[in-house]
């Protein structure tokens, strides 16, 4: 349902600013077969995602999701990888420079552990784009433009929204050692709830210990009236977490699943933070393409931001639908 709006109006806007004069003709050729003009009819580059996502993380299906379905509109070739070791995710980025690919997107949530491989392929003059983690360090790197949301931003309208239900006490709950992102979450949280934020450091990869951990802590401290997941699986495991602790807590997080959501809708979850990664995934390869197409740069040496909203049960079914779609 996204994926057709945004691409018409791209369309439309490239249109619009097309140039007149004698066409190559490869593009011509091109034109006939898409019925496309301008920059948008340039497709057959080669775009590579490499984030930081661990396994069975499936924030991240839904960022591969929008960027796989952008290449297919503009007819470029995209392809993902993603690894939670920021080693690892430096070595993809060293690979897709080797391969000479005609740009790069990129998660920074380590921005120092990845400097010197972005810096790599800035050097050999690959475009790059950071996604999701990083924003305060993109522009140092060479960047073209960050997308993603205002994770300090995020975390204060999650805090002001707990304090509205009563929470006094937040555990917030860490997920990914290192990732600068979340550690901004909670402290954005911190500076509006008005009360007392707790981190509590787990591991995604293993959510049936995050349960354990969770319901752990509610039974030692009984002050405890509210928990913040920055993750989707993390807040399944928070919601089991409280039923087995028999707590009151409040719990919210960051982030869609379908599990989510129904948990919002049955009142299981007060909200969620939603930073729409689909967005995250398509626009990177679009400003991609028309950089390589017609040097277009977007952000104006800002951000792009793709969030925060917030989606609660009185926007929980219509979301619903799109989760179970793939798109958020």
């Amino acid at each position: 349902m996204k994926r057709t709006p945004i691409f018409v109006a791209l369309a439309l806007v490239l249109a619009a600013c097309s140039s007149g004069g004698q066409e190559p003709a490869a593009q011509q050729q091109t034109q006939q077969q898409t019925g496309q003009s301008g920059p948008a009819a340039a497709a057959g580059a080669t775009f590579a995602v490499i984030t930081h996502a661990s396994a069975g993380d499936s924030f991240w299906d839904v960022v591969k999701n929008g960027a796989e379905a952008a290449g297919k509109a503009y007819g470029d070739t995209v392809t993902y990888q993603g690894d939670g070791d920021p080693g690892k995710q430096s070595q993809l980025i060293d690979q897709a420079v080797s391969q000479k690919v005609d740009g790069i997107v990129v998660s920074m949530a380590n921005p120092d552990a990845l400097k010197e491989a972005i810096a790599k392929a800035v050097a050999a003059k690959i475009p790059v784009v950071t996604i999701n983690s990083g924003a305060d360090r993109s522009k140092e790197f060479g960047a073209l433009t960050h997308v993603g949301q205002s994770e300090d931003v995020a975390g204060r309208g999650a805090g002001e929204q707990l304090k509205a239900a009563g929470v006094t006490k937040l555990l917030c709950v860490i997920h990914e050692a290192g990732n600068v992102g979340l550690d901004q979450r909670c402290k954005g949280a911190e500076e509006t709830l008005g009360g007392t934020v707790e981190r509590l450091q787990v591991d995604i990869a293993n959510l049936a210990d995050v349960t354990s951990k969770v319901a752990a802590k509610l039974q030692s401290d009984s002050a405890v009236t509210g928990v913040l997941a920055l993750n989707p699986g993390v807040a399944v495991a928070a919601r089991d977490a409280i039923r087995d602790a028999g707590s009151q807590a409040k719990l919210a997080t960051f982030d869609l699943s379908a599990d989510v959501v129904t948990a919002i809708k049955d009142g299981q979850i007060l909200f969620a933070v939603d930073q729409q990664q689909y967005l995250q995934g398509w626009l990177p390869i679009t400003f991609l393409h028309l950089y390589k197409a017609n040097l277009n740069t977007v952000g104006g040496g800002l951000p792009v931001n793709t969030g925060p909203g917030f989606v609660t049960k009185d926007t929980a079914e219509q979301v619903a639908k799109l989760t179970e779609a793939g798109t958020r």
